[in-house]
């Protein structure tokens, strides 16, 4: 199916966030102020903290519940308005878990084994994986394709998920001689939205580094944020006039790269301001503009979950709205495989 052929689906946007706690300034740049900057944009937005996705490894349950509320309460703080976009928790709309069951019977196992993510998260031992951890890329496909979302922003380690949504799509439309779904479009990333260690220019900021000073955590304060760009890792070149200079300093490029996304400005523009300066005077200057952008997301977190109630209230309003557009595409779905229609 060809890209016009999506303009017959009404345009909707659809991604998540795992509730996996810690959430970072690699997160915020790379996922979250995407997401409220597209809100507007001509597409319906829809939003979900990916609660079925976590469990895929064993979670306190606990801790999972105060994740999902910190997910939410992250949303919120960036700038997601749940009454201009959908934001709810995937478990609580049914047609998640029931249409990835469908798309499994579509999917190939071979297409699952070819997932980079499963090799890397089940290691060498991965007849011990749960079935869940190698089913989670139909998961993906069914999150997106059960609000016929014609476009997902995404970030390198997602693009090869959404490839597979697209076989999704394509295959069961090609199976079923019918254009049910559409074929998602990626929404590419922008500046600095795969965001780096502060303490190695190769590896991508997590929260998952055992060394808290490799990244900048949303719950973090203003001192914080400060000390860890002070410390950061840099080298003793002056900064050149053009981000191609920056092609061998992976840690210079990857600073330049927060400041020109935490300022909205292109790394070009930054690099005029301070060519031919040093860290000296860089540092100082990018821990003020990361300060100003994220302690009000800071402040607004610890508000939201402060009134744990609010924020299931929020979720469960969500989840009412997202069903109501997700039940009617799944019931389609099965009544083209040839299963009868669900009880109403």
């Amino acid at each position: 199916m060809s890209e016009t052929t999506n303009t017959r689906f009404t345009p909707r946007i659809f991604s998540g966030i795992q509730p996996s706690g810690g959430l970072t300034l690699g997160n915020y740049l790379g996922a979250l102020k995407r997401f409220a900057a597209l809100q507007g944009s001509g597409s319906e937005t829809v939003y979900c903290i990916v609660d079925l996705h976590a469990i895929t490894v064993w979670q306190d349950p606990d801790v999972l519940r105060q994740r999902i509320r910190e997910g939410a309460a992250a949303f919120m703080a960036s700038g997601v308005d749940p009454r201009q976009s959908i934001l709810f928790n995937q478990s609580q709309v049914s047609a998640h878990a029931e249409m990835a069951w469908l798309f499994n019977t579509v999917a190939r196992v071979g297409w699952m084994y070819r997932m980079t993510q499963f090799k890397d998260k089940a290691g060498k031992n991965s007849e011990n994986a749960s079935l869940g951890l190698l089913a989670y890329p139909a998961l993906m496909a069914a999150d997106i394709l059960t609000y016929q979302a014609t476009a997902v922003p995404v970030g390198e380690d997602q693009k090869q998920h959404l490839e597979l949504t697209r076989d999704i799509a394509a295959k069961f439309n090609h199976d079923y001689k019918i254009e049910h779904f559409p074929i998602t479009e990626p929404l590419i990333e922008g500046v600095a939205t795969r965001v780096m260690s502060l303490r190695d220019g190769s590896k991508k900021m997590s929260k998952s580094d055992p060394s808290d000073a490799s990244r900048i955590n949303l719950t973090d304060d203003a001192d914080a944020i400060a000390q860890k760009i002070r410390k950061a890792r840099t080298d003793a070149d002056p900064l050149p006039g053009s981000i191609e200079g920056l092609k061998d300093r992976p840690e210079a490029r990857n600073l330049v790269n927060i400041f020109a996304a935490l300022a909205d400005q292109t790394p070009d523009e930054v690099l005029a301001r301070f060519e031919g300066q040093g860290f000296g005077a860089f540092k100082p200057a990018l821990a003020e503009v990361a300060v100003e952008a994220l302690s009000p997301i800071t402040r607004k977190m610890s508000e939201f979950m402060d009134d744990p109630a609010e924020i299931d209230r929020i979720l469960g309003d969500g989840a009412d709205r997202a069903d109501e557009v997700a039940t009617p595409i799944l019931e389609r779905t099965k009544e083209i495989m040839g299963l009868l229609r669900s009880r109403s």
